[in-house]
């Protein structure tokens, strides 16, 4: 299993179990803080390592109408504040490959979105910056797929790749996670993650707006920790219902703490023991 090194954070096969969390998108840059400066101090007295996530722009949105964020340069610069303020790493989105080299400027990580996992110049242009890169598995992809996903960053000679399970289609608006993919994406070498709130989401159930099952993150979460994630990727917000983007399946902060205390007690009985193979 590879290491991937974000920051002071070492992801992979052995260490502890990485958050990364956030708002789903930047609505502000007063709201960016807050949660920041809410989140480091609930992992840090639970001594979980943080990367804090927010997108500064929702390209793959439902509708024309939809929230979007404030874009590439201000949500940059509220990213920025957060590393600055608070010694968090920070990770977004990249939606093509002419915003590479300006979001790498600012990102520890550099994530490409599931819809997005196929397209190679996206995933060299990643590849080339150096930078880690969460790659979120495609809802329309096999697990063993995404290994063509990787090797197209790979092939810049930069190994710092992390896959990111977030549920597969099950029919029409309708996300089902099989719990498999976890080991198979494993032995890719790559560590894993798993989306606990994307993967309760109900793609554009409301016509021009995604519903949610908010409800099943916790049994989920637990179940991808007991598999052996390496990290666990929790959309989170102060109020849910305001937000204006994936509200449905975004986790109260009220109640991260709580859910984070289960999932670290799990994650330190798995790697206590030793994996059982009969192979």
């Amino acid at each position: 299993m590879r290491v991937v090194q974000v920051g002071s954070i070492r992801i992979g096969e052995g260490y502890p179990l990485v958050l990364i969390a956030g708002p789903c998108v930047i609505e502000g840059e007063e709201m960016v803080l807050q949660s920041a400066q809410r989140l480091k101090e609930i992992t840090s007295r639970l001594e979980i390592p943080l990367i804090f996530k927010s997108s500064y722009d929702k390209a793959n949105r439902s509708s024309i109408d939809s929230f979007r964020g404030p874009g590439l340069e201000r949500g940059l610069a509220i990213l920025e504040r957060v590393q600055e303020e608070f010694g968090i790493p920070v990770l977004s989105d990249v939606h093509g490959p002419e915003q590479i080299e300006t979001a790498a400027e600012v990102l520890d990580v550099i994530q490409i979105p599931a819809f997005l996992c196929r397209q190679t110049d996206l995933l060299v242009a990643a590849g080339k910056t150096g930078k880690p890169v969460n790659i979120k598995k495609g809802q329309f992809m096999a697990p063993e797929d995404m290994a063509q996903a990787a090797r197209k960053v790979e092939s810049t000679g930069n190994k710092k790749v992390i896959i990111t399970e977030r549920g597969t289609s099950f029919g029409y608006h309708n996300l089902v996670v099989d719990m498999r993919s976890l080991g198979v994406i494993r032995e890719m070498s790559c560590p894993v993650f798993f989306d606990a709130t994307h993967s309760v989401q109900l793609p554009a159930a409301k016509g021009t707006a995604s519903g949610g099952e908010r409800k099943f993150v916790p049994l989920l979460s637990r179940a991808a920790v007991a598999a052996g994630v390496d990290g666990l990727f929790v959309e989170v917000h102060p109020e849910p219902e305001r937000a204006p983007c994936d509200g449905a399946n975004m986790w109260p902060l009220d109640f991260l703490e709580p859910l984070l205390v289960q999932l670290k007690a799990v994650d330190e009985m798995v790697k206590s023991h030793e994996q059982i193979r009969t192979e």
